[in-house]
């Protein structure tokens, strides 16, 4: 049984544009990149990542649809046709599956018709589109959850999932359970790690609480077939070579523990 390929986000090179996000994986051995299609131009056309996959010979796996708060205007204001553009963009780039968030609360129209449409979109091109865990935002004594209707896409129930180890130490989910409640329709995971603090942290894994090698473990012992991506916070990161040895640790931790488990030799029989 082969581990599941390890992938890196473009979003780990943050602030460096998505070029770099190529050069780093081609650099330190990813087996491909999750394309977080936010606002550097290059990451909106389908066209310019192409010449990038094959400049640095490290595919697209995935897409990331620009859904966070800072990308509401890319590809335009209406989030059906990010999402369709989303999938478009992975089946042309020959990537498997595409991430999403749940919508916001002020989002109502989209809110309304987001499980039917998540449900439709890859039917044609055989794309996944894998819902994401998040978290609440807390001020002080203060909480509200800025996502309809919430934070965790399995009380809604959709087709495929994303485990987010972050999200779940932001919103103090017991990333265990939920990887339990996602089952056999977990096909995406961004592995990073949180202390706990009501805030993603993005740390790389094995600095923080989550448990990042007991669901590594747990997935290669299941036959997970999705893509395990390294989505590492390295926007503090003050030179190249910092950010590269983030991003070094960050897939040695997932090569080691995304090792099949070998089976024990049995004893020789006695003569």
């Amino acid at each position: 049984m082969n581990p599941p390929p390890v992938a890196l986000s473009t979003a780990s090179v943050y602030p460096e544009p998505v070029a770099a996000g190529f050069e780093i994986a081609a650099e330190l051995g990813y087996d491909g990149v999750e394309l977080m299609v936010w606002t550097d131009p290059a990451s909106q056309d389908p066209v310019a990542v192409e010449r990038l996959a094959r400049r640095y010979g490290v595919p697209v796996l995935a897409v990331h649809a620009p859904c966070l708060a800072v990308t509401q205007r890319v590809w335009g204001a209406d989030p059906i046709v990010r999402i369709r553009r989303s999938v478009e963009t992975a089946a042309r780039l020959g990537a498997r599956t595409v991430v999403l968030h749940p919508p916001f609360r002020w989002q109502r129209r989209y809110a309304a018709e987001f499980a039917g449409e998540v449900a439709r979109a890859g039917e044609r091109d055989g794309v996944a589109l894998a819902v994401e865990n998040m978290f609440p935002l807390r001020r002080g004594a203060l909480s509200t959850v800025p996502y309809s209707p919430g934070f965790d896409p399995t009380e809604v129930g959709h087709a495929d999932y994303t485990l987010d180890l972050s999200h779940t130490a932001a919103a103090g989910s017991d990333a265990l359970a939920m990887l339990d409640r996602m089952g056999e329709r977990l096909t995406h995971l961004h592995l990073a790690d949180g202390t706990g603090v009501p805030r993603d942290e993005h740390l790389v894994p094995g600095r923080g609480s989550q448990p990042c090698a007991e669901v590594c473990e747990r997935l290669v012992a299941s036959g997970f077939g999705g893509v395990v991506v390294l989505e590492v916070s390295t926007r503090r990161c003050r030179t190249r070579q910092e950010r590269t040895a983030l991003l070094a640790e960050s897939l040695l931790f997932a090569r080691l523990h995304l090792q099949p488990t070998a089976a024990p030799r049995p004893l020789p029989l006695a003569h």
